[in-house]
């Protein structure tokens, strides 16, 4: 089965206007190499480096030699394992009238965004990659990327078992490869607890004294457990909103396992039927609508609100200068709430909309309506269709058709 993601490439094209390299960074399997090999499959000219492979890294243990001649596009594929190539980068990135771009692939690690935002700065742009999102996968089929989660290999699985098993495998192919590569020691069962109580944390508020004491650290430690799994595109960091109001408001941020299918695999739960009886379902619909809001936005400029008193608003987002809220009601038929109310008035909202699992779109109030989940594309894009906002890279405004997206990374 094929994916269709020309948005995805659409990013990496739009920010080629800009710069003449481009990092596409995002967590190992989510698409980043197949989606190299679509936009490699439009240019005349492509040279293709893949450094987990020993015939490439001979071919860079010499890289001004090698890449100096080549023009066209040049793809390197898990740059981040030879980080000595981003000074070599940067003398190439600098010859003038230069006709060679280059596409860095890599798994986030802290080593490779320093060196990034240090050595090749003004240089190159970033574009996140992540799993499938909403506008990528057929019409109906948002429960099952809901409960499988975004990584290709696991939405595309034959059937549920065969997801939850190749999610599994992720998790601990992550933990006891892949971190070790990226450079961080920590134990594999150390950070997997960490990562699991993320998960039954899920979409509350960050306690660092509270995790400290579960897992016998420190705070730092935990901070640094969290730190990483967020570096890694694991776990999204959701921050607080707080201004001037005559409210004492939450300055701590709430955390969400940023992929529902890894979430769902940390609870143990590989089935619909497993997931709708668990008492995670609630935070697990909020974590999937934010994740499909924001992947669609393509924004950092994100956060939720919430005061001592009770009041709060699960998204809030800030397009064009005006503020628009976002509540996730897993129930048939939401109605409004006092808090909703609140919400409206003190962060003067241009409009909240609830997000519930029903069928209908229907007005609550004059700024308050109720929308399905499955709307969310259709909504979000007309938003961002209308003449008073505009956006970086223009997404939309210039779809590179045929851009089709396989199994793997």
């Amino acid at each position: 089965m094929l994916i269709d993601r020309p948005i995805a490439v659409n990013r990496v094209m739009a920010a080629y206007r800009v710069h003449p390299a481009i990092a596409l960074l995002g967590p190992r399997q989510c698409g980043k190499t197949t989606l190299a090999r679509i936009i490699a499959g439009n240019e005349p000219e492509v040279s293709y480096f893949d450094l987990e492979k020993a015939v490439d890294q001979r071919r860079l243990e010499n890289p001004e030699q090698t890449l100096s001649p080549l023009k066209g596009l040049v793809v390197l594929d898990e740059v981040q394992r030879q980080p000595q190539l981003f000074e070599t980068l940067r003398v190439l990135l600098d010859r003038p009238d230069s006709e060679t771009r280059f596409l860095l692939l890599g798994s986030a690690s802290p080593a490779l965004i320093r060196r990034t935002s240090e050595t090749l700065a003004g240089r190159i742009g970033l574009v996140d990659l992540s799993g499938f999102d909403m506008t990528e996968i057929p019409s109906g089929q948002w429960q099952t990327l809901w409960q499988r989660g975004g990584f290709p290999r696991s939405f595309l699985a034959p059937d549920d078992a065969a997801s939850a098993l190749w999610r599994e495998n992720f998790v601990r192919t992550f933990l006891e490869r892949d971190i070790p590569q990226l450079g961080i020691t920590i134990p594999a069962e150390s950070l997997r607890r960490f990562w699991t109580m993320i998960a039954h944390y899920h979409g509350q508020v960050w306690n660092a004294s509270e995790f400290a004491r579960a897992m016998g650290t420190s705070e730092r430690t935990a901070r640094n457990y969290l730190d990483i799994l967020q570096g890694a595109y694991m776990v999204r960091v959701l921050t607080p909103w707080h201004e001037n109001l005559k409210k004492r408001q939450v300055k701590s941020p709430k955390t969400y396992v940023r992929d529902c299918g890894v979430l769902h695999a940390l609870l143990e739960t590989g089935s619909f039927s497993a997931l709708s009886g668990h008492p995670k379902i609630g935070a697990s619909f909020e974590g999937f609508v934010i994740e499909q809001i924001l992947s669609i936005l393509d924004t950092r400029n994100a956060s939720f609100w919430a005061t001592h008193a009770g009041p709060e608003l699960d998204l809030l987002v800030s397009i064009a200068g005006k503020r628009y809220g976002v509540e996730c009601k897993y129930t048939e038929a939401p109605g409004v709430t006092r808090s909703m109310r609140i919400a409206i008035r003190d962060l003067q909202l241009e409009h909240l909309w609830v997000v519930s699992p029903g069928n209908e779109e229907y007005e609550l109030d004059e700024a308050i309506s109720v929308l399905p989940v499955w709307m969310i594309p259709q909504r979000v894009q007309s938003l961002l269709a209308r003449p008073d906002v505009s956006r970086m890279s223009e997404p939309e405004q210039s779809i590179v058709g045929d851009s089709m997206v396989t199994l793997g990374d």
